[in-house]
């Protein structure tokens, strides 16, 4: 047994130079040392039990063309030695402008490693930031004679996992998030991808890069019951990080997106790389309420926030995407070149959404139901053949169809208390919109516009860059801070996943970067999308979900065959799952009207807080989640579940002692079911107070929703 030992020892690198530091309260321990080559290393476990096995860390770079003819560059992969090493301890709490908690915890351990490669005499200083939930770890590079432009070839930072856990994924793709989650062990990843990779290619625009490439936020659960996520933090100025699985020995490695030509990052020095984030527990809930990611970010760098504001909307969209309505003026026009066009002389093709008359049909109902804003689609010209040409000038996003008249709109959506919210669809020519942005934030300042949702459909010009290439997330991150300068809040579909970006720039208010309810539209979500998103995709932000279709069955006012896959109370149970500061009632004022006792909720639910609790969670399976309002004693619960029926057990602990709320309980009829029977509800009523107990019935793909309100 001992010469079995002696013989593993002698095959593994011999590791020197070991050194550690554990979180605030000793759960997570992060382990630091060198190979007898030089490479960097680190291990990690939670509450003695091991969560990354020793991974390696490093970049290879890319071979610099002046350089002399047979020179490579020198890669920082291995040849370091330590140079110097700081540990620090810090602790604040911060106000975020918005948010799921009034204040945020950011308490951590720190160790700075700083290295240096002999051979290139080149430094590098590797800093990790350890929580009581996980941590974060960066590469920095000073300014320095020797290392002060490079290009990344590939950034090798590894995750060994310690065995074939349970993979809640997506594959990696370039250009889109927009797919329904996997469920498999690490090594089953392969066959899904290459079975189904023509379907992938349905998509508007992907580019699915490996058979073992997954996206983050991953999220992992061990046999032993440890819960894992594996994403990024404050990614600026540098490409979105994939991971790629080696499937035989259990470790992902890091993937960069590319640009157009194959590189993966251009970096001057002094620079930081976005952190990469480890948030582990063996409890499913600390997945969704710790904020690592948030943490990791800078703080706000807008003096002045009381422009943002979080936002209920409503809005000429959903009859676009069904199929009952166009975004486009007229069928006159085979091609529209800008600013050429006379739509004046083509004849109007009757099914134009954003017509006077419809626009101001949602700004009376808005009115009507307190919300603050409504979105308008298809207001500009060029919708005639936005799509699927590559075109460099689509639009303008200054000039509207003769049918939409901006001020006179704009004036009447005031005198009702109302604002109507920009689209500035790009079709994915970046360069495009930055020629038109100043221009276009200028038109949305002189009528009263505070908040845009920018698009990003098609493949990206300049073409053959990617959607979450370092040049684009650049583009994005312009057009956040650019933004700023004109008070105005971005809700960005399209982009690039969020890394926590909205702690800086709280006037990102949402993204989309994944499959939304748009595709219920497109056939269909799989029951427990809504709860993985939350353990995913929301991991580094918001997303404007845009829940709330009451008419379920799509067939019963339209041509579409495709439903949407929740119940009613499903629907309503994604205003508090979904977390955003921006919430979409997302169906037509004409459903709302037919089932006015349950639109009841979206009219009370609040959409910022001052504390929020996670009850029950299980990935893809379900969560129940309650939120206090900010301002108010007032709380709302909601609860989703997969495709199996289940009983939530809601205990109300949370409440204020001695107090009592009334209690209105949205619910799933005893015969509701998200196929058969999606709009079967009951509204129950009752006083309750702290340390009572709710047990309410979710169907098959379904939900509830609680407002309490206090007495």
């Amino acid at each position: 047994m001992l010469k079995t030992i002696m013989t593993v020892l002698a095959l593994l690198p011999m590791m020197v130079a070991a050194q550690t530091v554990t979180s605030p309260n000793g759960n997570v321990t992060l382990t630091f040392s060198l190979t007898e080559q030089g490479q960097p290393t680190y291990e990690m476990s939670y509450k003695g039990k091991k969560v990354v096995n020793p991974s390696h860390l490093g970049l290879a770079l890319a071979c610099d063309k002046h350089a002399s003819k047979g020179m490579n560059e020198t890669d920082l992969m291995e040849g370091f030695k330590v140079k110097d090493t700081q540990t620090s301890t810090f602790d604040e709490t911060w106000r975020p402008v918005w948010g799921e908690t009034a204040t945020i915890r950011n308490h951590y351990n720190e160790m700075a490693v700083c290295l240096n490669q002999p051979t290139s005499d080149r430094d590098m200083t590797i800093r990790f930031r350890v929580y009581d939930y996980g941590m974060g770890l960066r590469y920095e590079f000073p300014q320095q004679n020797q290392l002060n432009y490079f290009v990344i070839e590939e950034e090798h930072t590894q995750f060994a996992m310690t065995g074939n856990h349970t993979a809640y994924w997506i594959p990696g793709d370039y250009d889109t998030q927009e797919y329904e989650y996997q469920i498999t062990p690490l090594t089953g990843i392969r066959e899904v991808i290459a079975k189904n990779r023509e379907s992938y290619k349905n998509n508007s625009s992907t580019t699915v890069f490996s058979d073992t490439g997954v996206q983050t936020s991953l999220q992992l659960k061990t046999a032993d019951g440890l819960y894992i996520n594996i994403h990024e933090a404050a990614c600026l100025d540098y490409p979105t990080m994939h991971l790629n699985l080696d499937d035989k020995n259990l470790v992902f490695e890091s993937w960069l997106t590319p640009d157009a030509v194959g590189r993966k990052g251009f970096i001057h020095t002094p620079f930081n790389t976005p952190w990469r984030t480890i948030l582990v527990s063996d409890d499913a809930r600390d997945m969704l309420s710790c904020k690592l990611t948030l943490n990791l970010n800078e703080p706000c760098k807008i003096e002045d926030t009381s422009w943002i504001h979080p936002t209920k909307y409503c809005g000429v969209w959903w009859n676009m995407i069904v199929g009952t309505k166009t975004w486009s003026y007229t069928n006159d026009l085979p091609s529209v070149r800008l600013g050429q066009t006379d739509y004046k002389k083509c004849k109007p093709n009757g099914t134009h959404g954003a017509t006077n008359e419809e626009v101001k049909r949602y700004i009376d109902f808005a009115a009507k139901n307190g919300l603050q804003e409504v979105l308008v689609e298809g207001w500009n010209e060029g919708w005639e053949d936005w799509f699927g040409h590559q075109k460099l000038d689509v639009f303008d996003f200054v000039t509207p169809y003769p049918d939409f008249d901006i001020k006179a709109l704009n004036e009447y959506a005031h005198s009702k208390g109302v604002k109507l919210m920009m689209h500035h669809e790009t079709s994915a020519s970046t360069l495009n919109y930055e020629r038109h942005m100043e221009k276009a934030f200028e038109l949305m300042n002189k009528y009263g516009y505070d908040a845009v949702k920018t698009g990003y459909v098609g493949d990206i010009i300049p073409r053959g860059e990617y959607h979450y290439s370092q040049l684009t997330n650049n583009h994005y991150q312009r057009v956040i801070e650019t933004a700023a300068k004109h008070h105005i809040m971005v809700n960005a579909h399209e982009a690039t996943r969020p890394t926590g970006i909205c702690r800086t720039w709280p006037n990102l208010v949402g993204n989309e970067s994944a499959r939304g309810t748009e595709y219920e539209a497109f056939g269909g979500s799989v029951p427990y999308h809504t709860v993985m998103l939350p353990f995913t995709r929301l991991q580094g932000g918001p997303m404007d979900y845009t829940p709330g279709i009451f008419e379920t069955k799509l067939s019963e006012w339209s041509s579409n065959t495709s439903f949407v896959h929740t119940t009613l109370c499903g629907q309503l149970s994604l205003y508090l799952v979904m977390y955003s500061p921006l919430q979409m009632a997302a169906d037509l004022p004409e459903h709302y009207e037919k089932y006015d006792d349950a639109f009841q909720f979206i009219r009370d639910v609040a959409c910022d807080w001052d504390d929020s609790k996670y009850l029950e969670a299980e990935p893809a399976k379900y969560i129940t989640v309650a939120r206090k309002a900010k301002g108010t004693d007032n709380w709302f619960v909601g609860g989703k579940t997969d495709a199996e029926a289940r009983t939530a057990v809601v205990r109300l602990d949370f409440l204020d002692k001695g107090r009592k709320y009334d209690c209105a309980i949205y619910q799933d009829s005893k015969d509701a079911d998200y196929e058969r029977n999606p709009k079967a509800y009951q509204i129950i009523h009752k006083t309750v107070k702290r340390g009572d107990v709710l047990k309410i019935k979710e169907a098959r793909g379904g939900g509830f929703a609680i407002s309490l309100m206090a007495k």
